[in-house]
C-alpha cells in the first residue's frame, strides 16, 4: 500500500492568545491519495488557507500532525518543501522587469534546483503552462491570467509530487479560468497530487476526485465528488414557462415544485427532478399534456447548487445563519 500523499491528523491551529485568540482549524484529520486531486471547499474564514500553509510549512500546527508522503511539515521541514509546490497565486511574488523566464530560473535556484538542469526544468514548466511563447517577456506585460499561470510553473519548476492550490482561478476572465484548469487536469495526468482550494465551485467540478468541506475549522464532509453531487438530492433542474393559468399537475410529476412565477399572462414553474430516466421524463410529459408550452429548459445540478443545499443542511442543523453560495 502507498504512502499517502498528504496525511492530516488530529491537526489544531490558534492564532494570538488569551481574549485575542482566535481557533482557526480544529481536529482537522484526513488524506489525500498519491496521483489524486482533493477539492477543499468552505466559506470565508473557515481554514482553508491556513491549512494550505501548514501543508507548505509556512504555519506549524498548534495541535496534531501533518505529513508530506510520511514527512512531517515540522521535523522534516526541507524535505517536505522538496515535495512541494505552492502556488497562492495573485499578482504580487515577480519581478516585473524580469522575463517569465528569468523569474523562473531565480526562484528555481533559489529553490534549489541543479544548474545543470535549471534550464530543461523551467523550460519544460513553461511548456506546461502555455506561456512558452511569452517566456522572453517582462512580466510586467503579463495579463492577470498570464501571470496566475506563471505561478503555477513557480510551483512546478521544482517537479513537486504534491501540488498545493490557493485560490488558483481567483479574478480571471472564464477563458484564461478554464486553460489554467487545463493545465491542472494534465498535472493529475502525470502522477501530481493536488490539494485544490477555491471558492469557484466550477474548479471543483472540473477537477476534483474527493471534497472536502471546511467549516468553522473542522472537516464536516469528506466525499466523493460523485457523491456530493449525489448529496442535493435531486439530479436536475427542469424550468418550464408557458402561457395561461398556471398548472397546478406539475406535482404530479414525481419532481419536486422549486419554484413558481407568473408575470403577463405568462408562467414559469421550476421543478427537481430527483433522478435521470425515461420514467421521470415520461411522467413530465404526461404533465405537460394540454398546456400551452412556450420553452422547456433541462440543468443538471451544479456543485453550486449541492454545495448551497449542504451548507444550508448544516446551517438549519446547528441553528446558524446560511453560509452557502446562494
Amino acid at each position: 500500500m502507498s504512502t499517502p500523499a498528504v496525511e492530516v491528523t488530529g491537526v489544531g491551529r490558534v492564532f494570538g492568545r488569551g481574549r485575542d485568540q482566535v481557533t482557526a482549524l480544529r481536529d482537522v484529520s484526513f488524506q489525500v491519495a498519491e496521483g489524486q486531486i482533493v477539492g477543499l471547499l468552505g466559506s470565508n474564514g473557515a481554514g482553508k488557507t491556513t491549512l494550505t500553509k501548514i501543508l507548505a510549512t509556512l504555519l506549524e500546527p498548534s495541535t496534531g500532525s501533518a505529513r508530506v508522503f510520511g514527512h512531517d511539515v515540522r521535523r522534516e521541514l526541507r524535505t517536505v518543501r522538496r515535495l512541494t509546490g505552492v502556488v497562492f497565486g495573485g499578482d504580487r511574488g515577480f519581478y516585473g522587469a524580469l522575463s517569465g523566464r528569468e523569474n523562473l530560473r531565480y526562484f528555481a535556484m533559489l529553490a534549489g534546483v541543479g544548474r545543470r538542469a535549471i534550464r530543461d526544468k523551467v523550460d519544460g514548466a513553461l511548456t506546461d503552462v502555455g506561456l512558452a511563447e511569452a517566456a522572453r517577456r517582462p512580466v510586467e506585460t503579463y495579463s492577470k491570467g498570464m501571470r496566475q499561470r506563471l505561478h503555477i510553473a513557480l510551483g512546478l519548476v521544482a517537479e513537486p509530487r504534491l501540488l498545493l492550490l490557493d485560490e488558483p482561478t481567483v479574478g480571471l476572465d472564464p477563458v484564461e479560468a478554464e486553460r489554467l484548469r487545463g493545465t491542472v487536469a494534465r498535472l493529475r495526468d502525470t502522477g501530481v497530487s493536488i490539494l485544490l482550494t477555491s471558492h469557484y465551485l466550477l474548479d471543483i467540478e472540473r477537477l476534483a476526485d474527493r471534497v472536502l468541506i471546511l467549516s468553522r475549522g473542522t472537516v464536516t464532509m469528506d466525499t466523493t465528488a460523485a457523491e456530493f453531487a449525489r448529496s442535493a438530492g435531486f439530479a436536475a433542474t427542469v424550468t418550464v414557462r408557458g402561457r395561461g393559468p398556471v398548472p397546478q399537475q406539475l406535482g404530479a410529476s414525481g419532481a419536486a415544485l422549486d419554484d413558481v412565477e407568473e408575470q403577463g399572462g405568462v408562467w414559469t414553474v421550476r421543478l427537481r427532478v430527483p433522478e435521470w430516466g425515461g420514467a421521470t421524463f415520461d411522467r413530465l410529459g404526461a404533465a405537460l399534456t394540454g398546456l400551452d408550452v412556450l420553452a422547456v429548459d433541462v440543468a443538471p445540478v451544479r456543485l453550486e447548487d449541492v454545495y448551497a443545499t449542504v451548507m444550508d443542511r448544516m446551517s438549519a442543523a446547528d441553528g446558524s445563519t446560511p453560509t452557502g453560495t446562494r
